[in-house]
């Protein structure tokens, strides 16, 4: 139960006590000589105090003594803090995995292993469940001992299939997939036996039909497949918990791509499962893949196409050493209910509930290089990852240009030297190779600095660009674009304000909360009347950034904290990130369809744990 988590002025005292020892002398049957003269082992102790999610680690940078074997040091973690914390090494060794990574629940310490065999240097660390908390531990007097590996991108970037048809089947199915360069295929579950699953391009305005096979084994259970981004009716918007697909059953899917009467615009889309506390789950083990909503040509547009155009599904899982995926839904935390309302209890029920990835994937596999022409290549970046968020850059400082988002082109093309992208959003980019013929480009996520927008960023390689030979390049860098048009006028009253923080009853359970109630789908959150436009209000009153997802519409930013959205958040958005006190205004016009449509955190985990709520478009 959760109470027993509960931390006692006894308790503490023991942790601090057992901890406070930072030099230790070699003690044993030596004689009295050599015991007089014997070296110092200098330990280190990492301390988390409470709201360390807000403040980092009080101790960020620490020293230990190396050398392995008596002469080495040790490192201790005291963690007083409420919510459960790792210690996780951002180099990586040669599995591609992090040299140490402990996890320390609420209220414990731990000591961090394998530091007694590091090398000399300084080996930066940070919480994997709250990445802005960063440090750095540097390892003293260390002969030889373990040294940090960069990835070798030893396999090819596969892009997925692409589907063109107005009636598209897709079979969900267990299937192996290559995911690691070396050992066994992945079983994973899948759309059409790969990972992502194929990928659907149609033009704006024509029809399409996607039909949904459930031949996964039975007990995966029933399924929802979500189109997010897209505006359809809400019977076929992958309801969490009607519609569902039973095994061995299928579902049509009816995805008109029109808006208002009007073809949709050119968009970068992804379908994925949306069930209801199986969320996760399911992602995890590989029910994802892309879709993409073409514009028919646009006069004095030339972006890159063809073999140019490349989508890029990134995420992030973990692996048994048989190249398995671990299953860390296996001891996850117990419903229960609590005055009418859903919550959970156990080691990982809200807060710590994050399922991060070891191991990073583009298209689903680990570390892939991509060979290219010294030309212009457009670049649709997707995050899929159930937690983690990326700040994405390239290893030589050269720039992107932003000419859209997930939900169309933007109205101005941006020029970048970073992408942040979270749980969910997308960004549709420029890069220009010419010039770098014969060099090796890495694809990289650099967190930001610490205090900005952006320093939770995970820190990893993603993949590689082999950059060959100069070639015919008719697409020209835009500078303005035929973005779609965004909703006006706005009203200056806010319709509806959707609080986003964590209920925790210490002896009954905890749930990640909208406006402090976990989802409930036989209740209405709010009603939006058809045909009516509708400025909404987010709110953060939690200690972590969430990313918000709303269904149904597409929509505009207004204000980030009273002030105007940075350029790259004024075309059209379906998820924003929202960090800890900040508030976001967005307004969009309610069009075609009626019924009950969700709005979410699109950290899967924290949907699946309460942070969704139903919203009705009405006649």
């Amino acid at each position: 139960m959760r109470g027993s988590r509960s931390r006692t002025a006894a308790g503490v005292a023991a942790v601090l006590l057992s901890a406070s020892a930072l030099v230790a002398y070699v003690v044993g049957p030596a004689p009295e000589a050599t015991r007089a003269y014997a070296e110092p082992v200098r330990n280190a102790t990492i301390v988390i105090e409470e709201g360390g999610a807000r403040k980092g680690y009080a101790t960020p940078d620490v020293s230990v003594s190396g050398g392995g074997g008596i002469t080495g040091g040790v490192v201790t973690v005291v963690n007083l803090d409420s919510m459960d914390h790792t210690v996780t090494s951002v180099a990586t060794g040669a599995d591609g995995l992090p040299v140490f990574d402990v996890r320390i629940a609420a209220g414990t310490s731990a000591t961090v292993p394998g530091v007694d065999t590091l090398a000399a240097g300084e080996w930066a660390f940070y919480c994997k469940f709250h990445p802005g908390m960063r440090g750095v531990l540097t390892v003293e007097g260390a002969g030889g001992g373990v040294a940090p590996e960069r990835p070798t991108f030893d396999q090819p970037l596969v892009v997925p299939p692409t589907r063109r048809g107005a009636e598209i089947r897709l079979v969900m199915r267990r299937a192996l997939v290559r995911t690691l360069p070396d050992g066994p295929r992945t079983s994973m579950w899948t759309y059409d036996g790969t990972y992502p699953g194929p990928t659907i391009r149609r033009r704006g305005g024509r029809g399409t039909r996607v039909t949904i096979v459930n031949r996964l084994p039975r007990e995966a259970g029933s399924m929802s497949t979500h189109l997010h981004g897209d505006h359809h009716a809400s019977q076929h918007d992958g309801q969490p918990t009607t519609y569902l697909i039973r095994p061995g059953a299928s579902r049509t899917y009816d995805y008109p791509l029109t808006v208002d009467g009007r073809a949709e615009p050119g968009s970068f889309f992804w379908y994925h499962d949306h069930r209801m506390d199986r969320t996760a789950r399911n992602n995890w083990r590989g029910l994802q893949g892309m879709f993409i909503v073409t514009d028919p040509p646009l006069s004095g547009v030339r972006l890159p196409t063809g073999d140019r155009d490349v989508p890029l599904m990134i995420s992030e899982r973990s692996f048994r050493a048989d190249n398995q995926l671990t299953d860390p839904f296996a001891d996850g935390p117990e419903m229960v209910g609590h005055h009418g309302q859903m919550a959970w209890v156990g080691p990982q029920a809200p807060p710590d509930d994050a399922t991060v990835g070891d191991t990073v994937l583009v298209n689903g596999r680990y570390a892939p290089y991509l060979d290219v022409t010294a030309t212009r290549h457009r670049l649709r970046l997707l995050n899929s990852s159930p937690f983690s968020s990326y700040n994405l850059t390239f290893s030589d400082g050269r720039p992107f240009l932003q000419v859209g988002t997930g939900s169309g082109l933007l109205p101005k093309a941006v020029v970048r030297t970073s992408v942040l992208l979270g749980p969910g959003q997308r960004a549709d980019v420029v890069v220009d190779f010419g010039g770098a013929t014969g060099q090796r480009v890495v694809l990289e996520s650099v967190p930001a600095k610490p205090g900005t927008t952006g320093d939770d960023a995970r820190e990893t390689a993603v993949m590689e660009f082999r950059v060959g030979d100069r070639a015919r390049d008719p697409s020209r860098l835009p500078s303005r674009l035929p973005s779609p048009a965004l909703v006006s006028p706005v009203p200056s009253k806010v319709s509806k304000t959707w609080t986003f923080g964590l209920h925790d009853e210490e002896h009954h359970g905890s749930f990640w909360s909208i406006n402090g109630k976990a989802f409930d789908p036989g209740r209405v959150d709010h009603r939006a009347r058809l045909g009516t436009v509708e400025r909404w209000r987010f709110r953060n009153t939690s200690d972590v950034t969430h990313y918000v997802h709303i269904h149904a519409e597409q929509w505009r930013t207004l204000l980030r904290d009273g002030q105007a959205p940075p350029p790259w958040e004024r075309g059209l958005e379906d998820t924003w990130r929202l960090e800890p006190g900040e508030e976001v205004e967005v307004a969009a016009r309610f069009t075609d369809y009626t019924g009950p449509f969700m709005i979410h955190c699109h950290m899967l985990d924290h949907e699946d744990h309460g942070m969704m709520a139903r919203f009705d478009v009405v006649p």
